[in-house]
C-alpha cells in the first residue's frame, strides 16, 4: 500500500514563504511524475507545479518565478518552495504522484492535503 503525506502548510503573512513536503511510503518500485495541486472551496482542483522523473518542471502562470518544485528521489520526497506569497495563494494544497508498485502497474496517488493561508 502506498501513502503520501504532506506537511509544511500554515498561516503566513503576504510576502512570506512556506515550504511544503510530500513524503511517499509503502511498496514502491518507482515514483514518476509528481504534481502539486491546490483547491479553494467551490472551485476545481488546479495544477500548480509538476516535475517529471528527469527533473523537467512546469508551473501555473500565476506562480512562475515565486514557486519552485523539486524532488529528492533517495528520500522519496517532493517539495514546493513558495515565496512572495499572496492572499490568492490561499488554498488546500495536495500532492499527487504517479507511482509504480510493480513493473506493469502505476497509478496516481493523492495525499491528504495541507492548508495554506496567506493573510495579514
Amino acid at each position: 500500500q502506498v501513502q503520501l503525506v504532506e506537511s509544511g502548510g500554515g498561516l503566513v503573512q503576504p510576502g512570506g514563504s512556506l515550504r511544503l513536503s510530500c513524503a511517499a511510503s509503502g511498496s514502491i518500485l518507482s515514483i514518476n511524475a509528481v504534481g502539486w495541486y491546490r483547491q479553494i472551496p467551490g472551485n476545481e482542483r488546479e495544477l500548480v507545479a509538476r516535475i517529471t522523473t528527469g527533473g523537467t518542471t512546469t508551473y501555473l502562470d500565476s506562480v512562475k518565478g515565486r514557486f519552485t518544485i523539486s524532488r529528492d528521489n533517495a528520500k522519496r520526497t517532493a517539495y514546493l518552495q513558495m515565496n512572495s506569497l499572496k492572499p490568492e495563494d490561499t488554498a488546500v494544497y495536495y500532492c499527487n504522484a504517479v507511482i509504480a508498485t510493480n513493473w506493469s502497474t502505476q497509478y496516481g496517488h493523492w495525499g491528504q492535503g495541507t492548508q495554506v493561508t496567506v493573510s495579514s
